[in-house]
């Protein structure tokens, strides 16, 4: 593998960063929290440069040459002024200059989450459990299918059921209710699996990074290899 000297010392500072980011396995020491440190503040600086390049130049500086009447002016203003609001929390005198911005766009953000909460997971979660019957059929190979359909929408309903507090659990109805509970159970399970086993896709792909690349820029580097 044809490798720079730049390139080398660029792999085996990340291979570096990695193995310090590690070592929290052990306990929390000063080259973990150096290499976190170096993290978060390098991730920060590439935000800050990423937004000013792509979200404010674009929007207030390119569309300000390019803007043509008083509500254009007016939606590049805004944003903006209320931007510089967002800043006045730094200076404790006018902090409270602060709350309209933060008012405004808590505001904002609720009506849209409520929209988008409404249309994704309470419509389309709907849609997805009903659409099925649209189609249900026994035949032709068609039972798994519309047995697991079923079996999805008497677990929805189990797990509505248990959420459902204005009516005493006992009886068939509670019954039902402890079915939901099993239901939501086997769900936060599989999503904590999920998110588990997603974790250690990750650490497989740092543990590669370390054998296939940093070992070889490290060869490399003392002239072990080409």
């Amino acid at each position: 593998m044809m490798m720079t000297f730049a390139g080398a010392i660029g792999i085996f500072l990340a291979g570096a960063l990695t193995l310090a980011i590690f070592s929290f396995l052990y306990k929390d020491n000063p080259v973990y929290k150096f290499a976190e440190h170096l993290f978060i503040g390098t991730s920060a600086g590439y935000w800050f440069v990423y937004n000013v390049y792509n979200v404010f130049w674009p929007n207030v500086i390119v569309a300000w040459g390019e803007a043509e009447g008083f509500w254009a002016y007016f939606n590049i203003v805004m944003p903006v002024l209320l931007g510089v609001f967002m800043l006045m929390r730094l200076i404790p005198s006018i902090a409270w200059i602060s709350r309209w911005a933060m008012a405004f766009s808590v505001g904002m953000s609720v009506g849209f989450s409520i929209i988008m909460e409404l249309q994704t997971n309470i419509l389309q979660q709907i849609g997805a459990t009903l659409s099925p019957f649209a189609s249900l059929h026994f035949n032709n190979g068609g039972t798994a299918a519309a047995v697991n359909a079923i079996i999805i929408l008497l677990a929805v309903l189990s797990a509505l059921v248990y959420f459902f507090f204005s009516k005493e659990h006992t009886g068939a109805y509670g019954h039902v209710a402890k079915v939901g509970i099993w239901v939501l159970m086997i769900t936060f399970g599989a999503s904590f699996g999920y998110t588990v086993m997603a974790r250690i896709s990750l650490l497989i792909g740092r543990v590669q990074f370390l054998q296939e690349e940093w070992w070889v820029a490290i060869k490399h580097l003392i002239g072990l290899g080409s």
